[in-house]
């Protein structure tokens, strides 16, 4: 069985800093490249952010670049966001994915699994 098991949402104050986790079983990050996804009330699912696990090349949407990084741990399966300097305007359900998403446009159409997603809430 697929599953996508996220962790580490929560209510930040603005400028703050959340560390998202997500962790893969029935399928691994080799064969499906891992990507953060978000999606704010009223708004249409955006990507945030994916990696290339063959060469480590770590793609960002411009909002986020320079405040939020992207890792993988290959052994344990699992990707991590670390989301510094939150805004009001981060405040969304933060979803983890796996697919044929490790290229700058992050698309969620070429998505082949999803978590079930983390709610961040930045106050401001």
């Amino acid at each position: 069985e697929v599953q996508l098991v996220e962790s580490g949402g929560g209510l930040v104050q603005a400028g703050g800093s959340l560390r998202l986790s997500c962790t893969a079983s029935g399928f691994t990050f080799d064969d499906y490249a891992p990507g953060w996804f978000r999606q704010a009330p009223g708004k249409e699912r955006d990507g945030v952010s994916s990696i290339s696990v063959s060469d480590s090349t770590a793609y960002y949407a411009h909002s986020v670049k320079g405040r939020f990084t992207m890792s993988i741990d290959n052994a344990k399966n699992t990707v991590y966001l670390q989301m510094n300097n939150l805004t009001p305007e981060d405040t969304a359900v933060y979803y983890c994915a796996g697919g044929n998403i490790a290229t700058i446009a992050i698309a969620p159409e070429r998505v082949n699994f999803w978590g079930q997603g983390t709610q961040v809430i930045v106050s401001s």
